[in-house]
Protein backbone atom coordinates (compact mmCIF):
# COMPACT_ATOMS: atom_id res chain seq x y z
CA UNK A 1 0.00 0.00 0.00
CA UNK A 2 1.52 3.63 -1.55
CA UNK A 3 -0.07 5.14 2.33
CA UNK A 4 -0.45 3.73 5.59
CA UNK A 5 -3.73 3.42 6.81
CA UNK A 6 -3.96 6.24 9.28
CA UNK A 7 -2.65 8.27 6.13
CA UNK A 8 -5.87 7.38 4.35
CA UNK A 9 -8.01 9.05 6.43
CA UNK A 10 -5.92 12.25 6.71
CA UNK A 11 -5.78 12.62 3.32
CA UNK A 12 -9.21 11.98 2.46
CA UNK A 13 -10.32 15.18 5.33
CA UNK A 14 -7.56 17.29 3.81
CA UNK A 15 -7.17 17.18 0.65
CA UNK A 16 -10.34 18.79 -0.10
CA UNK A 17 -9.13 21.84 1.56
CA UNK A 18 -5.60 21.63 -0.39
CA UNK A 19 -7.54 21.56 -3.81
CA UNK A 20 -9.51 24.32 -2.96
CA UNK A 21 -7.03 26.72 -2.54
CA UNK A 22 -5.68 25.39 -5.62
CA UNK A 23 -8.53 26.21 -7.44
CA UNK A 24 -9.17 29.34 -5.86
CA UNK A 25 -5.53 30.38 -7.20
CA UNK A 26 -6.62 29.68 -10.47
CA UNK A 27 -7.03 32.44 -13.25
CA UNK A 28 -10.46 34.16 -12.74
CA UNK A 29 -11.31 34.27 -16.33
CA UNK A 30 -11.14 30.64 -17.03
CA UNK A 31 -14.45 29.29 -15.46
CA UNK A 32 -14.68 26.56 -17.22
CA UNK A 33 -11.17 25.17 -15.67
CA UNK A 34 -12.16 25.78 -12.59
CA UNK A 35 -15.53 23.63 -12.87
CA UNK A 36 -13.58 20.74 -14.28
CA UNK A 37 -10.95 20.91 -11.87
CA UNK A 38 -12.87 21.45 -8.81
CA UNK A 39 -14.98 18.09 -10.25
CA UNK A 40 -11.79 16.06 -10.71
CA UNK A 41 -10.20 16.79 -7.46
CA UNK A 42 -12.85 15.80 -5.57
CA UNK A 43 -12.93 12.37 -6.83
CA UNK A 44 -9.50 11.89 -5.12
CA UNK A 45 -11.51 11.99 -1.61
CA UNK A 46 -13.84 9.25 -2.92
CA UNK A 47 -10.98 7.06 -3.87
CA UNK A 48 -9.22 7.38 -0.37
CA UNK A 49 -12.56 6.37 1.19
CA UNK A 50 -13.61 4.06 -0.98
CA UNK A 51 -10.15 2.58 -0.52
CA UNK A 52 -10.62 2.49 3.42
CA UNK A 53 -14.24 1.03 2.71
CA UNK A 54 -12.47 -2.09 1.17
CA UNK A 55 -10.12 -2.28 3.77
CA UNK A 56 -12.29 -1.77 6.64
CA UNK A 57 -14.63 -4.53 5.41
CA UNK A 58 -12.08 -6.90 4.91
CA UNK A 59 -9.85 -6.66 8.11
CA UNK A 60 -12.18 -4.46 10.71
CA UNK A 61 -15.64 -5.29 10.17
CA UNK A 62 -15.41 -7.26 13.80
CA UNK A 63 -12.84 -5.56 15.32
CA UNK A 64 -13.48 -3.57 18.50
CA UNK A 65 -12.87 0.18 18.60
CA UNK A 66 -12.21 2.56 15.77
CA UNK A 67 -9.57 2.39 12.79
CA UNK A 68 -7.43 4.44 10.52
CA UNK A 69 -6.84 5.77 14.05
CA UNK A 70 -4.21 9.06 14.57
CA UNK A 71 -3.75 10.28 18.05
CA UNK A 72 -1.04 13.41 18.13
CA UNK A 73 -0.49 16.00 20.64
CA UNK A 74 -2.25 18.93 19.58
CA UNK A 75 -2.93 21.31 22.79
CA UNK A 76 -1.56 19.67 25.73
CA UNK A 77 -2.27 22.34 28.07
CA UNK A 78 -5.63 21.98 28.25
CA UNK A 79 -6.04 18.20 27.26
CA UNK A 80 -7.27 18.58 23.54
CA UNK A 81 -5.42 16.30 20.72
CA UNK A 82 -5.99 15.75 17.28
CA UNK A 83 -7.91 12.04 17.42
CA UNK A 84 -9.38 11.08 14.49
CA UNK A 85 -10.64 7.58 13.70
CA UNK A 86 -13.76 5.72 11.92
CA UNK A 87 -16.43 2.74 12.36
CA UNK A 88 -19.12 1.03 11.10
CA UNK A 89 -21.13 3.98 11.73
CA UNK A 90 -19.13 7.15 10.60
CA UNK A 91 -17.41 5.22 7.73
CA UNK A 92 -20.86 5.08 5.81
CA UNK A 93 -21.35 8.72 6.55
CA UNK A 94 -18.15 9.38 4.96
CA UNK A 95 -18.68 7.76 2.13
CA UNK A 96 -22.14 9.57 1.48
CA UNK A 97 -19.77 13.02 1.70
CA UNK A 98 -17.48 11.60 -0.98
CA UNK A 99 -20.22 10.12 -2.90
CA UNK A 100 -22.48 13.60 -2.89
CA UNK A 101 -19.94 16.20 -3.27
CA UNK A 102 -18.32 15.51 -6.90
CA UNK A 103 -22.14 14.99 -7.93
CA UNK A 104 -23.20 18.21 -6.64
CA UNK A 105 -20.04 19.80 -8.15
CA UNK A 106 -20.93 18.74 -11.46
CA UNK A 107 -24.44 19.65 -10.70
CA UNK A 108 -23.11 23.60 -10.78
CA UNK A 109 -21.59 23.50 -14.07
CA UNK A 110 -23.78 25.93 -14.81
CA UNK A 111 -22.82 28.71 -11.83
CA UNK A 112 -20.93 31.21 -13.79
CA UNK A 113 -20.81 34.08 -10.92
CA UNK A 114 -18.12 33.80 -8.58
CA UNK A 115 -16.85 30.30 -9.97
CA UNK A 116 -14.20 29.54 -8.67
CA UNK A 117 -15.14 31.18 -5.11
CA UNK A 118 -17.88 28.73 -5.35
CA UNK A 119 -16.35 25.73 -6.38
CA UNK A 120 -13.66 26.23 -3.41
CA UNK A 121 -16.33 27.28 -0.77
CA UNK A 122 -17.67 23.37 -1.66
CA UNK A 123 -14.39 21.21 -1.02
CA UNK A 124 -13.90 23.14 2.07
CA UNK A 125 -17.07 22.50 3.12
CA UNK A 126 -16.68 19.09 2.36
CA UNK A 127 -13.38 18.76 4.17
CA UNK A 128 -15.16 20.06 7.30
CA UNK A 129 -18.12 17.42 6.39
CA UNK A 130 -15.59 14.46 6.63
CA UNK A 131 -13.29 15.78 9.89
CA UNK A 132 -16.76 16.23 11.77
CA UNK A 133 -17.35 12.31 10.81
CA UNK A 134 -14.01 11.31 12.00
CA UNK A 135 -13.27 13.59 14.54
CA UNK A 136 -12.54 11.88 18.45
CA UNK A 137 -11.95 14.68 20.51
CA UNK A 138 -14.47 17.01 21.71
CA UNK A 139 -12.67 20.33 20.70
CA UNK A 140 -12.09 18.81 17.05
CA UNK A 141 -15.55 17.70 16.55
CA UNK A 142 -16.94 21.08 17.27
CA UNK A 143 -14.14 23.25 15.23
CA UNK A 144 -15.21 20.75 12.11
CA UNK A 145 -18.68 21.48 13.70
CA UNK A 146 -18.28 25.33 13.04
CA UNK A 147 -16.89 25.02 10.21
CA UNK A 148 -19.29 23.45 7.94
CA UNK A 149 -21.63 25.85 8.68
CA UNK A 150 -19.33 29.01 6.89
CA UNK A 151 -19.30 27.77 3.23
CA UNK A 152 -22.91 26.49 3.49
CA UNK A 153 -23.99 29.90 4.74
CA UNK A 154 -21.87 31.92 2.11
CA UNK A 155 -23.16 29.73 -0.84
CA UNK A 156 -26.51 30.34 0.16
CA UNK A 157 -26.13 33.94 0.30
CA UNK A 158 -24.52 34.78 -2.09
CA UNK A 159 -25.76 32.46 -5.04
CA UNK A 160 -29.07 32.04 -3.62
CA UNK A 161 -32.84 33.15 -5.00
CA UNK A 162 -34.08 36.09 -4.23
CA UNK A 163 -34.87 35.97 -0.31
CA UNK A 164 -30.74 34.48 0.21
CA UNK A 165 -30.46 37.28 2.86
CA UNK A 166 -32.86 35.94 4.91
CA UNK A 167 -32.61 32.46 4.64
CA UNK A 168 -29.05 32.57 5.15
CA UNK A 169 -28.98 34.71 8.16
CA UNK A 170 -31.40 32.01 10.03
CA UNK A 171 -29.38 29.59 8.62
CA UNK A 172 -26.36 30.52 10.52
CA UNK A 173 -28.58 32.23 13.33
CA UNK A 174 -30.14 28.73 14.55
CA UNK A 175 -27.44 26.35 14.13
CA UNK A 176 -25.01 29.20 16.09
CA UNK A 177 -27.25 29.31 18.89
CA UNK A 178 -27.47 25.97 19.33
CA UNK A 179 -23.57 25.94 18.99
CA UNK A 180 -23.32 28.18 22.54
CA UNK A 181 -24.44 25.68 24.95
CA UNK A 182 -22.65 22.80 23.20
CA UNK A 183 -19.63 25.05 23.88
CA UNK A 184 -19.41 25.71 27.07
CA UNK A 185 -20.77 21.99 27.81
CA UNK A 186 -17.54 20.71 25.80
CA UNK A 187 -15.38 22.87 28.01
CA UNK A 188 -16.70 21.68 31.13
CA UNK A 189 -16.39 18.22 30.18
CA UNK A 190 -12.87 18.29 28.75
CA UNK A 191 -11.43 20.50 31.44
CA UNK A 192 -13.32 18.75 34.29
CA UNK A 193 -12.01 15.34 33.20
CA UNK A 194 -9.06 16.41 31.85
CA UNK A 195 -9.34 15.39 28.54
CA UNK A 196 -11.50 16.14 25.49
CA UNK A 197 -11.35 12.64 24.19
CA UNK A 198 -14.47 10.78 22.68
CA UNK A 199 -13.33 7.78 24.16
CA UNK A 200 -11.47 8.25 27.53
CA UNK A 201 -15.14 10.53 28.66
CA UNK A 202 -16.90 7.90 27.56
CA UNK A 203 -15.50 6.15 30.71
CA UNK A 204 -14.97 9.17 32.66
CA UNK A 205 -17.59 11.06 32.34
CA UNK A 206 -19.80 8.33 32.46
CA UNK A 207 -18.49 7.25 35.47
CA UNK A 208 -17.70 10.01 37.15
CA UNK A 209 -18.75 9.75 40.81
CA UNK A 210 -19.52 12.34 43.82
CA UNK A 211 -21.55 15.51 44.13
CA UNK A 212 -19.15 18.26 42.51
CA UNK A 213 -16.97 18.03 39.31
CA UNK A 214 -13.39 17.52 40.95
CA UNK A 215 -11.85 20.65 39.29
CA UNK A 216 -14.56 23.11 39.01
CA UNK A 217 -16.51 22.19 42.28
CA UNK A 218 -19.86 22.34 40.22
CA UNK A 219 -22.20 20.30 41.02
CA UNK A 220 -22.24 16.64 38.88
CA UNK A 221 -25.83 16.60 38.52
CA UNK A 222 -26.28 20.08 37.27
CA UNK A 223 -23.68 20.33 34.91
CA UNK A 224 -24.32 17.12 33.51
CA UNK A 225 -28.29 18.07 32.79
CA UNK A 226 -27.25 21.37 31.09
CA UNK A 227 -24.25 19.36 28.90
CA UNK A 228 -27.11 17.34 28.11
CA UNK A 229 -29.32 19.64 27.16
CA UNK A 230 -27.23 21.49 25.23
CA UNK A 231 -25.94 18.72 22.99
CA UNK A 232 -29.64 18.00 22.63
CA UNK A 233 -30.67 21.32 21.45
CA UNK A 234 -27.70 21.68 19.28
CA UNK A 235 -28.24 18.40 17.46
CA UNK A 236 -32.21 18.59 16.98
CA UNK A 237 -31.90 22.00 15.43
CA UNK A 238 -29.21 20.69 12.96
CA UNK A 239 -31.52 17.08 11.69
CA UNK A 240 -34.03 19.63 12.60
CA UNK A 241 -36.64 18.11 14.94
CA UNK A 242 -39.75 19.54 14.96
CA UNK A 243 -40.33 22.33 16.89
CA UNK A 244 -36.40 23.30 15.94
CA UNK A 245 -37.45 22.57 11.72
CA UNK A 246 -38.28 26.26 10.41
CA UNK A 247 -34.94 27.24 9.32
CA UNK A 248 -34.94 24.39 6.56
CA UNK A 249 -37.72 25.13 3.83
CA UNK A 250 -36.37 28.52 3.80
CA UNK A 251 -32.59 27.61 3.13
CA UNK A 252 -33.66 24.84 1.05
CA UNK A 253 -36.02 27.09 -1.11
CA UNK A 254 -33.06 30.03 -1.73
CA UNK A 255 -30.25 27.21 -1.33
CA UNK A 256 -28.86 26.60 -5.37
CA UNK A 257 -29.43 23.35 -6.66
CA UNK A 258 -25.52 22.01 -5.52
CA UNK A 259 -26.73 23.74 -2.30
CA UNK A 260 -29.81 21.88 -1.59
CA UNK A 261 -28.17 18.62 -2.92
CA UNK A 262 -25.46 18.61 0.02
CA UNK A 263 -27.34 20.45 2.55
CA UNK A 264 -30.20 17.38 2.68
CA UNK A 265 -27.90 15.13 1.61
CA UNK A 266 -24.99 15.23 4.62
CA UNK A 267 -25.51 18.33 6.72
CA UNK A 268 -29.10 17.75 8.16
CA UNK A 269 -26.97 14.20 8.91
CA UNK A 270 -24.57 16.05 11.22
CA UNK A 271 -27.16 15.93 13.73
CA UNK A 272 -28.58 12.76 13.72
CA UNK A 273 -24.52 11.41 13.91
CA UNK A 274 -24.17 13.54 17.14
CA UNK A 275 -27.09 11.94 19.03
CA UNK A 276 -26.03 8.58 17.70
CA UNK A 277 -21.69 9.33 18.43
CA UNK A 278 -21.82 11.59 21.71
CA UNK A 279 -25.41 12.14 23.40
CA UNK A 280 -25.79 8.55 23.71
CA UNK A 281 -23.12 6.99 25.00
CA UNK A 282 -22.43 9.97 26.77
CA UNK A 283 -25.39 10.55 28.73
CA UNK A 284 -26.72 7.02 28.87
CA UNK A 285 -29.14 7.40 31.49
CA UNK A 286 -30.67 11.21 30.90
CA UNK A 287 -31.24 9.69 27.14
CA UNK A 288 -32.72 6.85 28.58
CA UNK A 289 -34.86 9.06 30.61
CA UNK A 290 -35.46 11.19 27.48
CA UNK A 291 -36.31 8.81 25.01
CA UNK A 292 -39.48 8.84 25.09
CA UNK A 293 -39.72 12.81 24.50
CA UNK A 294 -37.34 12.00 21.38
CA UNK A 295 -40.28 9.60 19.69
CA UNK A 296 -42.58 11.96 20.29
CA UNK A 297 -40.56 14.50 18.25
CA UNK A 298 -39.75 12.37 15.99
CA UNK A 299 -43.78 11.14 15.39
CA UNK A 300 -44.13 14.88 15.08
CA UNK A 301 -41.70 15.52 12.45
CA UNK A 302 -43.42 12.66 10.40
CA UNK A 303 -46.80 13.44 10.39
CA UNK A 304 -46.48 17.64 10.66
CA UNK A 305 -43.58 17.20 8.23
CA UNK A 306 -45.97 15.15 5.69
CA UNK A 307 -48.86 17.67 6.14
CA UNK A 308 -46.53 20.64 5.33
CA UNK A 309 -45.28 19.29 2.40
CA UNK A 310 -48.27 18.46 1.11
CA UNK A 311 -49.76 21.91 1.47
CA UNK A 312 -47.13 23.45 -1.08
CA UNK A 313 -46.92 24.42 -3.95
CA UNK A 314 -43.28 25.32 -4.59
CA UNK A 315 -42.08 22.21 -5.62
CA UNK A 316 -38.81 22.79 -3.74
CA UNK A 317 -40.31 24.02 -0.74
CA UNK A 318 -42.48 20.56 -1.18
CA UNK A 319 -39.23 18.95 -1.06
CA UNK A 320 -38.06 20.40 1.79
CA UNK A 321 -40.48 20.09 4.24
CA UNK A 322 -40.18 15.74 3.14
CA UNK A 323 -36.59 16.37 4.66
CA UNK A 324 -38.07 17.05 7.92
CA UNK A 325 -40.95 14.08 7.57
CA UNK A 326 -38.00 11.48 6.49
CA UNK A 327 -35.54 12.44 9.18
CA UNK A 328 -38.16 11.89 11.63
CA UNK A 329 -37.92 8.64 10.84
CA UNK A 330 -34.11 8.80 11.81
CA UNK A 331 -35.14 10.39 14.88
CA UNK A 332 -37.47 7.95 16.38
CA UNK A 333 -34.92 5.26 15.89
CA UNK A 334 -32.62 7.09 17.69
CA UNK A 335 -35.33 6.89 20.63
CA UNK A 336 -35.44 3.65 20.52
CA UNK A 337 -31.31 3.31 20.76
CA UNK A 338 -31.79 5.69 23.67
CA UNK A 339 -34.33 3.41 25.51
CA UNK A 340 -32.24 0.66 25.25
CA UNK A 341 -28.50 1.97 25.97
CA UNK A 342 -29.34 3.64 29.40
CA UNK A 343 -30.73 0.54 30.79
CA UNK A 344 -28.82 -2.70 31.81
CA UNK A 345 -29.26 -5.50 29.85
CA UNK A 346 -32.86 -4.05 28.37
CA UNK A 347 -35.56 -6.08 26.96
CA UNK A 348 -35.82 -3.48 23.95
CA UNK A 349 -31.95 -4.62 23.12
CA UNK A 350 -32.75 -5.99 19.97
CA UNK A 351 -35.25 -3.58 18.41
CA UNK A 352 -32.43 -1.09 19.16
CA UNK A 353 -30.49 -2.62 17.03
CA UNK A 354 -32.54 -3.07 14.34
CA UNK A 355 -33.96 0.76 14.87
CA UNK A 356 -30.06 2.03 14.89
CA UNK A 357 -29.16 -0.04 11.93
CA UNK A 358 -32.06 1.72 9.90
CA UNK A 359 -31.47 5.18 11.51
CA UNK A 360 -28.31 5.40 10.24
CA UNK A 361 -29.43 3.08 7.10
CA UNK A 362 -31.73 5.50 6.96
CA UNK A 363 -29.36 8.51 7.13
CA UNK A 364 -27.49 7.08 4.10
CA UNK A 365 -30.77 6.46 2.03
CA UNK A 366 -32.26 9.65 2.47
CA UNK A 367 -28.89 11.55 1.61
CA UNK A 368 -28.86 10.04 -1.56
CA UNK A 369 -32.75 10.43 -2.59
CA UNK A 370 -32.96 14.16 -1.02
CA UNK A 371 -30.38 15.27 -3.24
CA UNK A 372 -31.94 13.78 -6.56
CA UNK A 373 -34.96 14.96 -5.39
CA UNK A 374 -33.40 18.60 -5.30
CA UNK A 375 -31.72 17.64 -8.27
CA UNK A 376 -34.43 17.00 -10.29
CA UNK A 377 -36.30 20.33 -9.05
CA UNK A 378 -33.42 22.15 -10.24
CA UNK A 379 -33.64 20.15 -14.08
CA UNK A 380 -36.63 21.78 -13.94
CA UNK A 381 -36.39 25.30 -12.78
CA UNK A 382 -33.62 25.88 -14.69
CA UNK A 383 -35.24 25.66 -18.05
CA UNK A 384 -38.85 26.46 -16.73
CA UNK A 385 -37.58 29.81 -14.37
CA UNK A 386 -40.34 28.59 -11.96
CA UNK A 387 -41.49 25.88 -9.16
CA UNK A 388 -45.15 27.03 -8.69
CA UNK A 389 -46.41 23.09 -9.62
CA UNK A 390 -49.92 25.48 -10.17
CA UNK A 391 -48.42 26.37 -13.35
CA UNK A 392 -46.46 22.75 -14.13
CA UNK A 393 -48.93 20.06 -15.80
CA UNK A 394 -48.62 17.39 -18.81
CA UNK A 395 -45.08 17.77 -19.26
CA UNK A 396 -44.76 13.82 -19.43
CA UNK A 397 -45.73 14.33 -22.92
CA UNK A 398 -42.87 17.19 -23.79
CA UNK A 399 -40.08 15.11 -21.44
CA UNK A 400 -41.06 11.46 -20.96
CA UNK A 401 -36.75 10.82 -20.31
CA UNK A 402 -37.00 13.66 -17.72
CA UNK A 403 -40.47 12.59 -16.09
CA UNK A 404 -39.37 8.88 -16.36
CA UNK A 405 -36.43 9.88 -13.86
CA UNK A 406 -38.43 12.32 -11.84
CA UNK A 407 -40.85 9.19 -11.24
CA UNK A 408 -38.52 6.85 -10.39
CA UNK A 409 -36.93 9.33 -7.61
CA UNK A 410 -39.55 9.86 -6.22
CA UNK A 411 -41.05 6.06 -5.82
CA UNK A 412 -37.36 5.73 -3.84
CA UNK A 413 -38.37 9.31 -1.87
CA UNK A 414 -41.73 7.39 -0.87
CA UNK A 415 -40.39 3.92 0.70
CA UNK A 416 -41.24 1.88 -2.31
CA UNK A 417 -39.94 -1.70 -1.92
CA UNK A 418 -37.34 -2.52 -4.10
CA UNK A 419 -35.76 1.23 -3.81
CA UNK A 420 -33.42 2.55 -0.83
CA UNK A 421 -35.78 4.06 0.68
CA UNK A 422 -37.99 1.15 2.07
CA UNK A 423 -35.06 -0.69 3.83
CA UNK A 424 -34.65 2.10 6.49
CA UNK A 425 -37.82 3.00 7.28
CA UNK A 426 -38.86 -0.60 7.66
CA UNK A 427 -35.96 -1.25 9.93
CA UNK A 428 -36.94 1.65 12.39
CA UNK A 429 -40.88 1.19 12.33
CA UNK A 430 -40.06 -2.47 13.25
CA UNK A 431 -37.65 -1.75 15.83
CA UNK A 432 -39.98 1.05 17.38
CA UNK A 433 -43.05 -1.20 17.24
CA UNK A 434 -41.85 -2.86 20.77
CA UNK A 435 -41.31 0.01 23.00
CA UNK A 436 -43.53 2.87 21.06
CA UNK A 437 -46.60 1.16 18.80
CA UNK A 438 -49.29 3.93 19.37
CA UNK A 439 -46.57 6.22 18.09
CA UNK A 440 -45.34 3.89 15.05
CA UNK A 441 -49.48 3.52 14.02
CA UNK A 442 -49.35 7.57 14.49
CA UNK A 443 -46.76 7.92 12.71
CA UNK A 444 -48.24 6.07 9.82
CA UNK A 445 -50.19 9.21 8.94
CA UNK A 446 -47.27 10.69 8.47
CA UNK A 447 -46.26 7.62 5.81
CA UNK A 448 -49.67 8.28 4.18
CA UNK A 449 -49.23 11.75 3.77
CA UNK A 450 -45.54 10.62 2.09
CA UNK A 451 -47.47 9.21 -0.61
CA UNK A 452 -49.93 11.97 -0.90
CA UNK A 453 -47.39 14.64 -1.36
CA UNK A 454 -45.35 12.62 -3.68
CA UNK A 455 -48.27 11.87 -5.46
CA UNK A 456 -49.02 14.95 -6.00
CA UNK A 457 -45.56 16.62 -6.88
CA UNK A 458 -46.12 14.23 -9.77
CA UNK A 459 -49.17 14.53 -10.99
CA UNK A 460 -48.89 18.35 -10.91
CA UNK A 461 -46.03 18.29 -13.15
CA UNK A 462 -46.53 15.34 -15.42
CA UNK A 463 -49.87 14.35 -15.74
CA UNK A 464 -53.17 16.23 -16.94
CA UNK A 465 -53.29 18.63 -19.95
CA UNK A 466 -50.61 20.86 -20.48
CA UNK A 467 -51.35 24.52 -18.60
CA UNK A 468 -49.16 26.63 -20.58
CA UNK A 469 -47.46 26.28 -23.83
CA UNK A 470 -44.93 28.82 -23.43
CA UNK A 471 -43.84 26.46 -19.85
CA UNK A 472 -43.39 22.74 -21.69
CA UNK A 473 -41.92 24.74 -24.96
CA UNK A 474 -38.81 25.29 -22.92
CA UNK A 475 -38.69 21.92 -21.12
CA UNK A 476 -35.88 20.78 -23.22
CA UNK A 477 -33.91 17.41 -22.57
CA UNK A 478 -31.94 16.63 -19.71
CA UNK A 479 -28.10 17.22 -20.94
CA UNK A 480 -25.40 14.85 -20.58
CA UNK A 481 -23.69 16.39 -17.42
CA UNK A 482 -27.15 16.12 -15.93
CA UNK A 483 -27.55 12.63 -16.61
CA UNK A 484 -23.92 11.89 -15.55
CA UNK A 485 -25.53 13.62 -11.96
CA UNK A 486 -28.58 11.32 -11.90
CA UNK A 487 -27.74 7.72 -12.78
CA UNK A 488 -25.30 7.47 -10.15
CA UNK A 489 -27.70 8.32 -7.63
CA UNK A 490 -30.52 6.04 -9.21
CA UNK A 491 -27.79 3.15 -9.39
CA UNK A 492 -27.00 2.94 -5.75
CA UNK A 493 -30.91 3.74 -4.64
CA UNK A 494 -31.44 0.42 -6.87
CA UNK A 495 -28.75 -1.25 -5.54
CA UNK A 496 -29.26 -0.87 -1.88
CA UNK A 497 -33.08 -1.51 -2.58
CA UNK A 498 -32.54 -4.68 -3.53
CA UNK A 499 -29.04 -5.82 -2.02
CA UNK A 500 -28.75 -3.47 1.02
CA UNK A 501 -26.36 -6.10 3.13
CA UNK A 502 -23.32 -4.33 1.48
CA UNK A 503 -23.60 -1.41 3.43
CA UNK A 504 -26.12 -2.83 6.27
CA UNK A 505 -23.62 -5.52 7.22
CA UNK A 506 -21.09 -2.63 8.03
CA UNK A 507 -23.27 -0.75 10.16
CA UNK A 508 -25.04 -3.67 11.85
CA UNK A 509 -21.45 -5.09 13.51
CA UNK A 510 -20.29 -1.56 14.98
CA UNK A 511 -23.85 -0.78 16.00
CA UNK A 512 -24.36 -4.62 17.82
CA UNK A 513 -21.20 -3.85 19.55
CA UNK A 514 -22.81 -0.74 21.09
CA UNK A 515 -25.18 -2.15 22.70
Amino acid sequence: MIFSEPTLLILAIFFPAAAALIVFLLPDDDKTLAKRLAFYLSLVPLGLVLAMWVIYANNYRLAPGFQFETIAEWFPLIGASFHIGVDGISLPMMLLTVILTPLSILASFNIEDKTKMFMSLFLLLESAMLGYFAALDLVIFFIFWEFSLVPMYFLIKIWGGADREYASFKFFVYTMAGSLGLLISIQVMGLSMGTFDIVELMDKWVNVTGAVLPESGISIPFIKAFAFWSFVIAFAIKVPVWPFHTWLPDAHTQAPTAGSMILAGVLLKLGAYGFIRLVIPLFPEQSHQLAWVLAVLGTLSIVLGGFAAFGQWDFKRLVAYSSINHMGFVVLGIAVMARAYGANHSVWDGDAIMATNGAVMQMFNHGLSAAAMFFMVGVFYDRLHTRDLRKFGGFWAVAPITGGILIFNSMASLGLPGLNGFVGEFLITRGAWGPYAGLVAIAMIGLLMTGAYILKGIGQTLHGPIKDQELAHHLTPMTTVEHLVIWPLMILMLTLGLWPQWLLAIINDTVSRLF
